[in-house]
């Protein structure tokens, strides 16, 4: 499930940021990049787990898949966190120094 999450997270910002793609001022290659490094991190964590527990991995308990659902929504939302204290320390369209001069 987190492979899932973050692929499908992973591929909606792609969309997103190459539709923005000339004008990036939110910065969504950033935010594109964490969730596809995320996907990485799981895909290469699903081999290895694949490996050890052989045709077992394809039959997971209600309860694992549970846990690793909200597992996969917790990556996603740290990186949306992450990707956020990102743009308000670039303050890429200004909008933080303005509030913060008045």
């Amino acid at each position: 499930m987190t492979l899932l999450i973050t692929v499908f997270a992973a591929c909606v910002t792609t969309v997103l940021w190459y539709k923005k793609a000339p004008d990036d001022s939110m910065r969504l290659g950033f935010l594109c990049l964490m969730y596809w490094g995320a996907s990485l991190m799981w895909m290469c964590d699903a081999i290895f787990e694949y490996k050890e527990m052989g045709a077992e991995f394809f039959t997971p308990e209600v309860s694992d898949m549970i846990n690793d659902g909200f597992l996969g929504l917790s990556v996603v939302a740290l990186g949306m966190i992450i990707w956020l204290a990102y743009l308000i320390i670039k303050d890429p369209k200004g909008i933080v120094k303005k509030m913060l001069t008045r």
